[in-house]
């Protein structure tokens, strides 16, 4: 999107990001999305009275290898009351990290080289979930309010961004590159539709060169395309108020996906409006020098170093195959991939099935083992099945558990023989005389309609391979 002529958006993210830990942040109780409401509970996150909260050590050290993947400085850091009234919370105030954050000062390169700086990282206590019910599911207009605890003390780290992007573009490409990070430093299972992953866009806009303008905040974006429209129409909406002669007001916006604009929450809250101090039941988190150096040494190669050891395997890389590499690395298949070329499989071949067939039902890649993906890839390799063969074996070990010796067995996939196809294609070929003629003239495209036509003749038994070296043969 283009902005009117001489104007600039300023944006700066605030990431909110849930951690994977076994249980909550300060107390026993589960750490479990999806869970009966109000049933992981208890004193110390209901904040009843006499509960006192102990740190989590899992989610300290998780945060520590968000920091370090994001090229932050860790320090000993402390823990405050963050007081506000709000049903979410029972006990009025949230315990979050304030002056004296665990991560400061790093930054986060985007794939195409742009840096943006990362202000901090912190740690913090999540809230309770409210559910409004009525017409609109906000609390204006609502007949009555659920509150879920479940959420309430889920461990959380906070990642503000510096106000560094200055298109929507580059705040995608942002969170894009963030989520992969947390899922690959194993931090966070990255759902933003499930909302362990939330995406606050703080949105201003100038006059190029000028100071920056006065930010409005949008809460709560659930979605890498809701983030891009969301930015797009309040830096619009924000042109227009100041080009008609008006101001803009700070404030907390709510982004309306079906409307498709932003419409006034609250007027922006500042520091002073918490009356944050010092949480008097923790003492200050100081990690030892021994535990930073573990985390360091243990953290896994993040997405950048990922995308340039699949792409040094390929060699000359397309846009498509740059693409393909990106949501292997992006939905942590990599492992997949870099296993099967090990094996001997073509790392081409090793890509495409992990960026379709396993990226479709990413949601059961459980039942889908390193040795099962590179069996189903190596057979279709060899010739033993074909394409279509192959994509449907692995789309039976993701739903099934299967094995693929078991399901190519139970299908009766066989590949046909060469001296039958040979005859189906020569049927083929009488029934498109034009289409042959473009073939033998040489035109590349039309190679894909005969393989096409030959699957479709052999349901899927013919190897596209050798549907090939026929045709060329053919052809003289």
């Amino acid at each position: 999107m283009s902005l009117p002529r001489g104007w600039e958006m300023v944006i700066g993210l605030e990431v909110h990001t849930e951690l994977l830990t076994k249980t909550k942040l300060f107390c026993g109780c589960a750490n479990d999305f999806g869970a009966e409401p109000n049933t992981n509970v208890c004193p110390i996150c209901l904040g009843l009275p006499g509960s006192l909260p102990v740190i989590n050590r899992e989610a300290v050290e998780l945060a520590m290898r968000i920091g370090l993947a994001l090229n932050c400085r860790i320090q000993d850091s402390t823990f405050h009351r963050k007081n506000y009234f709000y049903p979410d919370m029972p006990k009025d105030y949230q315990v979050s990290q304030y002056d004296v954050p665990i991560n400061t000062e790093g930054y986060l390169d985007l794939p195409d080289g742009y840096r943006v700086r990362i202000e901090r990282a912190h740690m913090e206590e999540d809230t309770g979930k409210t559910t409004h019910l009525g017409t609109s599911g906000r609390i204006h207009g609502a007949e009555r309010s659920l509150v879920d605890y479940n959420r309430s003390g889920v461990p959380l780290v906070e990642i503000v961004s510096g106000p560094d992007m200055r298109t929507s573009a580059q705040a995608r490409a942002y969170v894009a590159e963030l989520r992969a990070i947390l899922v690959t430093v194993g931090a966070s299972d990255g759902r933003m539709e499930e909302g362990s992953m939330r995406v606050d866009a703080n949105v201003s806009v100038r006059k190029s060169g000028e100071p920056f303008g006065t930010r409005c905040e949008i809460k709560n974006v659930n979605s890498l395309r809701s983030l891009v429209r969301a930015i797009e129409y309040e830096a619009l909406r924000q042109i227009e108020v100041l080009e008609d002669g008006g101001t803009i007001r700070q404030e907390t916006r709510h982004w309306d996906e079906d409307r498709g604009e932003t419409s006034t929450l609250r007027s922006k809250e500042q520091a002073e409006d918490y009356r944050y101090f010092l949480e008097p039941d923790l003492v200050p988190l100081a990690p030892s020098a021994e535990w930073r150096a573990n985390v360091a040494a243990n953290l896994p190669a993040l997405p950048a170093a990922l995308r340039r050891e699949l792409s040094d395997l390929v060699g000359e890389v397309t846009d498509a195959q740059a693409d393909t590499i990106a949501t292997v690395v992006d939905l942590s298949l990599h492992d997949y991939v870099l296993a099967a070329v090990a094996a001997g499989v073509p790392v081409t071949l090793a890509l495409s099935r992990a960026a379709n067939e396993v990226a479709s039902q990413i949601d059961q890649r459980s039942q889908l083992s390193t040795a099962a993906f590179i069996d189903t890839i190596r057979r279709e390799n060899a010739g033993e099945i074909s394409a279509t063969q192959s994509k449907d074996v692995l789309l039976t070990v993701l739903a099934t558990g299967s094995t693929p010796a078991q399901i190519i067995a139970d299908k009766g996939y066989v590949q046909m023989a060469s001296d039958d196809l040979a005859g189906i294609i020569d049927g083929i070929i009488s029934a498109n005389p034009d289409d042959w003629a473009r073939f033998v003239e040489g035109d590349p495209k039309v190679v894909q309609f005969f393989i096409g036509q030959v699957m479709k003749a052999t349901k899927g038994q013919a190897n596209g391979k050798t549907v090939t070296e026929i045709l060329n043969a053919k052809r003289g």
